[in-house]
């Protein structure tokens, strides 16, 4: 008997082009592709940019936890094309199937990354070095990869810190993206979509915001707060007092506007010269904010008005007490400022990178542009919720690429004095945080 060709059983190759003509490369995909939708992803993103596709091998995992893969030919008109399409495909997980080492091209000017350089999104990401996957430390958008091939390392490193000679990787060879699977099992964060809407159920949403800040502390990380004003203008300074006091916030990024207003509120009772008791505007009210950025000056900064007793309450005063890191980070328009209130912007962003280092859970409260700040700093696995009465603020914080970020359209005030209530009643067997 004739031995059967195996050919004539084998599933047939699934192409969108029967004669490709042009460039051809090939990638592979790992992971959960298909219920992450990733696999479908990236065969729809080779036909936008105009590619065409061949499944040259695609194994489904059995079981829930089990990986699948996938090994894709990709076809284009011309090389220049094709380079386009893998590249934007390693931005979506796809790797290239013979990958050499990445590409380093030495930086030939100052705070400039060289032509080619690779840009790098808030994803975890790796490069090939001597044959062998290093992982990128400081992960960040829009930032190019530094490799030091003695050390074996390689970083992200923001275009202002570049000098000449900075070893900058080049091209999309030997460079992947580790794409942020959805999590395998039920979290208290699951229950969250990242839709922004201000109809979702606000009792539940606050006890999973809640409960992912318990499962941060419980882990060693931190939690960061990112607050506006209108944290004081609506009376919420008591419940972030409470939550930092009580060990919940670790770092607290912030204006000169919060600090400001908070401060007056603690030397006045007013906040923007209205009375945070009776509601009413006082005389002269419009002064105070003015006037409690001079009191602090001339105590010589926040600290030293709460060593000297000067200011005895208040989120600022809490911060001071309690050893929280914070970060304030100026503008254009701020009156003073205060002394702590960092003037440089690439200054004040550098400082803000250092605090984020060890934070598992980011809380953005009522500010438009210092969430959205943060959300560039913040690599994809931490977690983020934003709270805000203007959905556009999460709307945006999406559209420019923090695409964890879930929403919260409601008032700020309930919000922050319901989750101070939910976190001081302790889970069952919970310890209290330190």
């Amino acid at each position: 008997m004739a031995t059967p060709d195996p050919r004539a059983t084998a599933p047939p190759s699934t192409t969108t082009d029967d004669h490709p003509t042009g460039a051809v490369d090939e990638i592979e995909v790992r992971g959960h592709i298909v219920d992450s939708l990733l696999l479908p992803k990236i065969l729809d993103r080779i036909l936008q940019m105009g590619g065409t596709f061949e499944i040259h091998e695609c194994t489904i995992g059995v079981r829930r936890s089990d990986p699948s893969y996938a090994r894709i030919g990709v076809h284009a008109d011309s090389p220049e094309a094709l380079d386009a399409i893998i590249g934007d495909l390693v931005e979506h997980g796809a790797a290239p199937v013979d990958t050499a080492d990445a590409r380093v091209v030495p930086a030939d000017v100052a705070t400039a990354f060289p032509e080619n350089f690779y840009s790098t999104t808030n994803q975890q990401t790796q490069v090939r070095l001597h044959g062998r996957w290093i992982d990128v430390e400081n992960q960040e958008m829009d930032c190019g990869v530094a490799l030091d091939a003695e050390a074996g390392r390689a970083w992200c490193v923001p275009m202002i810190h570049v000098t000449v000679g900075t070893p900058i990787v080049v091209g999309h060879a030997g460079v992947r993206v580790v794409p942020l699977e959805r999590a395998r099992e039920s979290t208290p964060f699951g229950f969250m979509s990242s839709s922004v809407s201000s109809e979702k159920p606000k009792a539940i949403s606050l006890r999973s915001v809640a409960e992912t800040i318990r499962a941060t502390r419980a882990e060693g990380k931190k939690v960061l707060l990112v607050g506006g004003p209108a944290i004081v203008h609506t009376g919420s300074a008591e419940h972030v007092g409470r939550l930092i006091r009580e060990g919940w916030i670790q770092t607290l990024f912030a204006g000169n506007a919060l600090a400001t207003h908070d401060v007056e509120q603690a030397l006045y009772g007013t906040s923007l010269g209205v009375s945070l008791t009776h509601g009413a505007a006082v005389e002269h009210g419009h002064e105070h904010h003015l006037r409690a950025i001079n009191t602090i000056r001339r105590a010589g900064g926040i600290a030293s008005a709460v060593s000297s007793g000067l200011l005895t309450s208040g989120v600022m005063y809490e911060c001071v007490k309690h050893d929280v890191d914070l970060v304030l980070a100026g503008s254009i328009r701020d009156d003073g400022p205060l002394p702590d209130v960092i003037t440089d912007t690439m200054e004040a962003q550098d400082r803000m990178r250092e605090a984020i280092r060890g934070v598992g859970f980011a809380l953005l409260i009522a500010t438009a542009l210092h969430s959205i700040a943060t959300g560039n700093l913040l690599p994809a696995w931490v977690k983020v919720v934003c709270v805000d009465i203007n959905p556009a603020t999460v709307t945006k914080l999406a559209d420019r690429g923090t695409f964890q970020t879930i929403g919260m359209v409601t008032d700020v005030e309930p919000f922050l004095r319901s989750l101070a209530v939910e976190l001081s009643t302790p889970a069952p067997g919970e310890r209290p945080p330190s």
